[in-house]
């Protein structure tokens, strides 16, 4: 029954999104690369990553990397408006060595190169899970508030917008970013939904999803079998096709994000794979 469920579904996914109306979120020029320029094997330059994204047919991808890929910031987001490449989001990262006071190095960097490059875009905000560390819920949602609505403002003074991104610990549990939105009304923020930090969430994922639908700016995939391993290419899992048909037919119309996330791995093979895994699963016109 649920076989029969899953085509008829597949179906309509088809049905609607040839439809000159709607377009298919999984086309490449759709979709979002992410994960891209930490985890490269061949450890591209700025100008090889924009080249590499272009070839493969995207129009835009996600930017966040170690320190020494913050440095060339600047210069990647250059690079890739000059090439006509959109970056859909820039990550950042927050741990015990930032302060409300003082962030550290290089997420001061990151604002910086928004500031000077005039990018208009979505900061994707993690949080370390030692962050929270001997805390109790009502402490921990207050220096989250207090946290996300600092870098709330500093976002609009570039501006940007930030979103909640599921990386693990007490930050991910969409549960408690949820509540961290609903303390703050007068700031507009939205939620990033990634499958690969999501095994722990499989037995009530129907559930979040229809709770965090209102708020999610982008969904990153990844194929899922209960139990992992945490990086499969789409396609190879046995739960991915399901999840994604949720989202559908809650009424989100992407974007997606496809994963390069594969440390000893050349990128553009990892993104291939996913990118043909996707497609296979949700068939493109």
């Amino acid at each position: 029954m649920m076989k029969r469920q899953l085509l008829l579904l597949a179906i309509l996914l088809v049905m609607i999104f040839s439809c000159h109306k709607v377009e298919n979120p999984f086309r490449t020029e759709n979709l979002i690369p992410w994960s891209i320029v930490a985890f490269d094997k061949l450890e591209r330059t700025p100008s090889e990553r924009v080249a590499m994204v272009k070839k493969l047919g995207f129009r835009q991808y996600a930017f966040g990397g170690r320190k020494k890929h913050v440095e060339t910031m600047k210069e990647e987001l250059n690079l890739a408006k000059a090439e006509g490449i959109e970056i859909s989001a820039v990550w950042l990262y927050i741990n015990n060595k930032d302060t409300l006071q003082n962030l550290k190095r290089a997420n001061e960097m990151v604002f910086e190169s928004l500031k000077d490059t005039g990018l208009t875009t979505q900061i994707w905000i993690g949080i370390d899970a030692e962050y929270f560390e001997g805390l109790i819920q009502p402490e921990s949602l207050k220096k989250a508030q207090d946290m996300i609505s600092y870098l709330s403002k500093r976002a609009q003074k570039v501006n940007c917008k930030i979103a909640l991104y599921n990386h693990g610990g007490w930050f991910g549990e969409p549960e408690n970013q949820l509540e961290i939105i609903k303390r703050l009304p007068q700031h507009d923020i939205g939620i990033i939904y990634n499958f690969h930090h999501a095994h722990e969430q499989l037995d009530k994922y129907r559930s979040i999803i229809k709770k965090i639908q209102p708020f999610l700016w982008c969904v990153n995939l990844n194929g899922m079998k209960k139990g992992g391993p945490k990086i499969i290419p789409i396609g190879e899992g046995n739960l991915e096709k399901e999840m994604i048909s949720l989202l559908v037919k809650l009424g989100y119309k992407g974007p997606f994000g496809v994963l390069g996330h594969v440390m000893n791995e050349d990128v553009e093979l990892t993104l291939k794979k996913n990118l043909k895994g996707l497609q296979a699963l949700f068939v493109v016109k």
